[in-house]
Parts: C-alpha cells; structure tokens; sequence
C-alpha cells in the first residue's frame, strides 16, 4: 500500500513541477478540525467512541494562467499536504497522512475545493494478539483520500487571510490486507492561509474560450489491470488478479472524455473465497466448482489535466455467476498518466460502494 500511494504522488508531481524555467508562487495554510465517525459499515460502530481531532498543513503551490491547462481550470493550486488525527478510540489510536492534493476556486475564488490522495500511517492496526477490536484498519500502512470544502478569503492582511468549511477523511487500504472495514470522518476545520510573495504576485491570463470547441474522433482502448488483494476473510492471504479492458472513448473538449467498454476479471482470491466457503460451510449454497470469472460492462469520464487525468467508471457485472461475494454494481476511481501518444499508465481502485476489492495497476494502449 505504502508504493501504491507514493505511485499516485509521483505521478502528480511529475505532472505539476515538470517546468522549472516558469517562476513559481506559493501559499502556506494550516487547518484545524473536529468531527465524527461515519458508520458507513455497522461492523465498525463498536469504534465510533468520541469525535476525532486533528489538524491539515499544506504547502500549495499558485498557478496565475502561464499554462494552457491552468486557465481551463480556473487557475487551481496543487501542492502537497500533511495531517494528523486523533481517532478518540483507544483501537484505533491515531493516524499520520501525507497528501498530493489539487485546490479549485469558484464563486470569484471565495469557495475552494480540494482533493487530496496520500498515505497514511496507523499508530494501532489490527493484530490478532494485542488489537482484534480494531477491523477497520488490516495493515500499518494505510491509502488515504481527504476532501476538503473551504470559504476562502485570501490575503486580507499582508499575505493572511482566513478560512472555514467541511472536510471528509477516508482511510483504507483497498482490500490489500485483511480486515479492511475503513474510516470516513466528517469534520468540521476552520484555519488561516498565508500568501507568500503576497507583494509581487502575477495577474491572472485571461482564459481561451476556443478549448471548449475541441473534439477528437473516437479512440478505442485496450489495458492490461493486474495486482494483488485478499478474500476478505481476515487471515487471508494475498493472491494475484488480472483485468482485460477494452472501450471506446470520446473526447468532447480539452478536458473531458468520455468512455464505454467492458472488462473481463480473473480473480485467484475471488477462487479462494469460492472454496472457502464451500468448505467452511459446507450445508451452505457455495458447492465450490463455481466459475469465478466476471464480466462487466461500463461508463466512463476522463478529467484532464495536461498529460495528468482522473478517471472515473461506473459499472455492472453482465456475466456474475457467483453473486455471493461483492455488489453486482463496481466503480472505478484513479489518476491517469499519459506516457506518449499511443500508451497510457493508471493506479484505480476497483469498489462496490464502500467495499474496496482491488488497486489496480494498468499498462493501456490507445489506437
């Protein structure tokens, strides 16, 4: 989990501090907040004790339009971010984060968004000695997803200003170790930002409106997505996966893309599971020569961001003869990484709501 995590902020940084001749401004801000526990799984409501407390460091860097896909975006910030959590649970003690973030600006630049992906460090995971309470959390090691609302009043005073809003902090490791029940905290944060170089700060180059007019023919796909995740049964062991994608894509502007395709997995845990539980129970409905194969048919939207894009698919299990296992419905959420013209580059996480079954790590091919 911990290279899967350090991957995706490559894969930003790369893409975001590629140029070092275009002068660079920069923002600190500090963020308090205090909230709850979600029970999204009513596995971990024995966890939900107190309210959580912690506080978000971000170092972020402005961009003022020098790029073609800074002003389609509304000239966002990205930078990176630290946080630490107290979980208020005894078992699941306190959590330390590190982020590749991205910030969006609406509303004249007073409401901004951001998301933030990283890793996560556990002071008390599960171990079936000393903390089999904690089910939420299987590894040490854990992949971290923040999302933060902020009103945002930038440089009031010699470079300070203030803010307030909503954040949602996720913690899981994606099915990677067992147990992998996860955490959302809905907070409260309220902090102040500081504009460094606040004095000498560019004007903003005004945006092209000719991007929404670009279009492509359609592109079809072909991927290769392969990993390792477990059963789901706590114990279990890690076991290889691989994924066949192909799909047709459009592009409709400079930065959207939309798709449609298929996938067909084979999955060595999803076998496992099948005589486990035939095994294990075996008055039950699980015989064991159950066909393990699923085939899935989706939708796509693909965010682009220079050679960077965020990839998001919806999909649904057409071919599903064991129904005994995950939610025939999936979706997919990752970062995109554009290697030349032909091949392409993904880190995804494979879910059912908020069931994570797979990272996936993708090799595609773009005709």
């Amino acid at each position: 989990m911990k290279r899967i995590t350090l991957l995706l902020i490559l894969l930003i940084s790369s893409n975001s501090y590629s140029q070092d001749e275009i002068k660079k401004y920069y923002s600190l801000d500090a963020n308090y907040f205090y909230g709850t526990i979600l029970e999204h799984n009513p596995d971990i409501s024995h966890l939900i004790t107190g309210h959580p407390s912690g506080f978000i460091l971000s170092l972020n860097q402005k961009t003022y339009g020098l790029k073609e896909w800074e002003r389609r975006y509304n000239y966002p910030d990205f930078g990176y971010s630290f946080s630490y959590q107290d979980m208020q649970n005894q078992y699941l003690g306190k959590n330390y984060a590190l982020y590749a973030h991205f910030n969006f600006y609406f509303f004249k630049r007073n409401l901004m968004f951001r998301i933030g992906q990283g890793i996560a460090y556990a002071s008390n995971p599960y171990n079936p000695e000393t903390n089999y309470i904690n089910n939420a959390y299987g590894s040490r090691f854990l992949s971290s997803t923040y999302l933060m609302g902020n009103y945002s009043r930038q440089n009031i005073y010699k470079g300070f200003g203030i803010q307030a809003g909503i954040s949602l902090i996720h913690y899981s490791n994606a099915d990677f170790k067992s147990p992998n029940n996860s955490t959302n905290t809905m907070a409260f944060n309220i902090g102040v930002n500081y504009l460094l170089d606040a004095e000498n700060t560019p004007d903003f180059v005004p945006r092209d409106p000719e991007d929404k007019k670009y279009t492509e023919p359609f592109h079809y796909n072909f991927a290769l997505r392969g990993g390792v995740n477990t059963t789901g049964v706590i114990g279990s062991k890690q076991y290889p996966f691989l994924t066949i994608s192909a799909y047709a894509d459009k592009v409709i502007n400079k930065k959207s893309t939309l798709q449609a395709g298929t996938d067909i997995f084979f999955s060595k845990a999803l076998e496992e599971y099948i005589y486990f539980q035939s095994v294990a129970f075996p008055q039950g409905e699980t015989v064991g020569d159950e066909d393990a194969k699923r085939v899935g048919l989706f939708v796509g939207h693909l965010l682009t961001f220079n050679k960077l894009s965020l990839v998001t698919q919806l999909g649904y299990y057409v071919y599903y003869p064991y129904d005994n296992y995950v939610e025939q419905v999936y979706n997919r959420i990752g970062l995109q990484r554009k290697i030349s013209d032909d091949f392409w580059a993904s880190v995804t996480v494979r879910s059912h709501a908020a069931n994570a079954e797979a990272v996936e790590f993708s090799l595609g091919y773009r005709l």
